[in-house]
């Protein structure tokens, strides 16, 4: 099959049966993993500054290594979730990652030295991981077909409302800080003895309400049926989208899920010959979304925005704008997402995103700072958030077989969290070594490989079913 070929709107689920409220409730639900997920990721930006003062660290290596942290337990959480996820289900490990982001919010925030405030950073990083890849898989699968995209979207709209909060407590928390005042100054200040105490601790309410409505969700149908628990699926299923629907489903579920299928998964089938090839895709489109650059205009904004010439005062109100765009267009691509097609908006997202960067890398190098470094900054941000942001989760939710899709997810999103380390601990090397400027230079080009990539290799997945995916892919192996 030809990735530009779409499959015409699988008839199984009529509009007029879907039980729309409770289909956005739950999955709503399942999206504040996301939601936590943001904020837990960008709090440490608006804290950075207050921390580093706290704690003294004035090194490279300190600073890298306290802003980077957390991803070695996103990296351990992702992986490990694909394996929680299908001995014990989807529902229950949202419910665990909810409980590991209220106790690493509280002992993260109150640590009272550098190591401990690692550990606790590093824990919390393993509630991130266990919800970036458990909340898409959890939606994806109770998703009817031609209402996947804007669903699975719900989880990267949380992720964006979790990044705004986070950046709007932060800027309210803060005290003003004089210009020019020094690291002596800073660390005696309220803002670094308390004040981003209290900006990580603030996730933990949040944390608390989403342990409780994780509890009243029921569990994923596609994972019941892999436990051989077809009656309380087609219950959920009827549930959803009425009796015709739950038959249809359940169908083409059990179809997809020979009597050979249901027995345990063995890492062999995850790297077959077929798999291998969709594990890749994966892999490269989740490296390509953080190698794109975006998350070091949320982890290093103050450093960016500095060079631009901003004080901290400034910086801390421009990171509010950077979360207000990343909203905005946030909300663009949940209604578009299952109308242009996932490649359409996968290609616009890279070559825009890269063609900000290059002008931004631009401004840099012919001294055109200030309002251009910030207005470049917010387009790509605008061009990620319609695409490459929210476009990603959903591929990787739908790309991969119902029997290896939990394990598969969970190593494409180790990848990603991978990536993500590399990218946030190289930008303070990256930056010193070869200015600002060479920096934005460096992910446009990825950006513009990651174009060519999509075009050649990625499937067009949009208004199809589960089930009507993996057997395209089986055609065209």
């Amino acid at each position: 099959m030809h990735p530009n070929q779409v499959s015409e709107i699988s008839n199984s689920a009529p509009t007029a049966e879907i039980n729309f409220g409770y289909l956005w409730m739950i999955a709503s639900i399942a999206a504040m993993g996301g939601l936590l997920f943001g904020y837990d990721w960008v709090v440490i930006g608006g804290a950075k500054p207050f921390y580093e003062a706290c704690f003294h660290l004035v090194s490279p290596q300190q600073i890298g290594w306290a802003n980077s942290c957390a991803l070695i337990g996103c990296f351990t959480g992702a992986l490990a979730g694909g394996w929680i996820g299908n001995h014990f289900g989807r529902r229950n490990t949202l419910i665990l990652s909810a409980f590991l982001f209220t106790a690493s919010s509280l002992l993260t925030g109150w640590s009272h030295s550098f190591p401990t405030f690692i550990a606790w950073r590093i824990f919390g990083g393993v509630a991130i991981g266990l919800a970036s890849n458990i909340s898409p898989l959890y939606i994806a699968e109770i998703s009817p077909a031609q209402w996947r995209g804007r669903l699975v979207s719900l989880n990267q709209l949380s992720i964006v409302i979790g990044i705004l909060g986070a950046q709007i407590v932060n800027w309210r928390i803060a005290q003003p800080v004089s210009p020019g005042a020094t690291m002596e100054a800073i660390a005696s200040s309220w803002n670094a003895q308390f004040g981003w105490r209290w900006m990580f601790t603030a996730v933990a309410a949040p944390a608390v309400l989403f342990f409780l409505l994780a509890l009243v969700i029921p569990e994923s149908p596609r994972w019941l049926f892999m436990r051989r628990k077809e009656e309380l699926a087609v219950q959920i299923l009827t549930r959803i989208g009425g009796a015709r629907y739950a038959q249809t489903e359940a169908t083409n579920i059990l179809e997809s899920l020979s009597a050979t299928q249901l027995s345990g998964i063995r890492w062999t089938e995850v790297v077959a010959p077929g798999v291998r090839r969709l594990l890749l895709i994966g892999i490269v489109l989740v490296v390509l979304q953080q190698w794109s650059g975006i998350n070091v205009l949320f982890n290093y904004a103050q450093e960016i925005y500095r060079a631009a010439g901003y004080g901290l005062n400034d910086i801390l109100f421009n990171i509010v704008i950077t979360g207000l765009i990343n909203l905005v267009f946030t909300l663009i691509a949940i209604q578009l997402v299952d109308r242009w097609g996932r490649r359409s908006l996968m290609l616009f997202g890279c070559l825009g995103v890269g063609a900000s960067h290059l002008l931004a890398a631009a401004a840099y190098k012919l001294g055109q700072h200030g309002s251009w470094v910030l207005l470049l900054t917010l387009c790509a941000i605008a061009c990620y958030a319609l695409s490459l942001a929210p476009v990603t989760w959903v591929l990787i939710s739908e790309i991969f077989p119902n029997r290896i899709r939990g394990v598969a997810i969970s190593i494409a999103v180790a990848g990603l969290w991978i990536a993500s380390f590399l990218l946030t601990y190289t930008f303070p090397f990256l930056d010193g070594s070869f200015g600002t400027g060479n920096v934005f230079l460096l992910y446009a080009l990825v950006c513009f490989a990651g174009a060519a990539f999509i075009y050649r290799y990625v499937p067009e997945t949009t208004q199809r079913s589960l089930e009507q995916i993996e057997a395209s892919q089986s055609q065209a192996q």
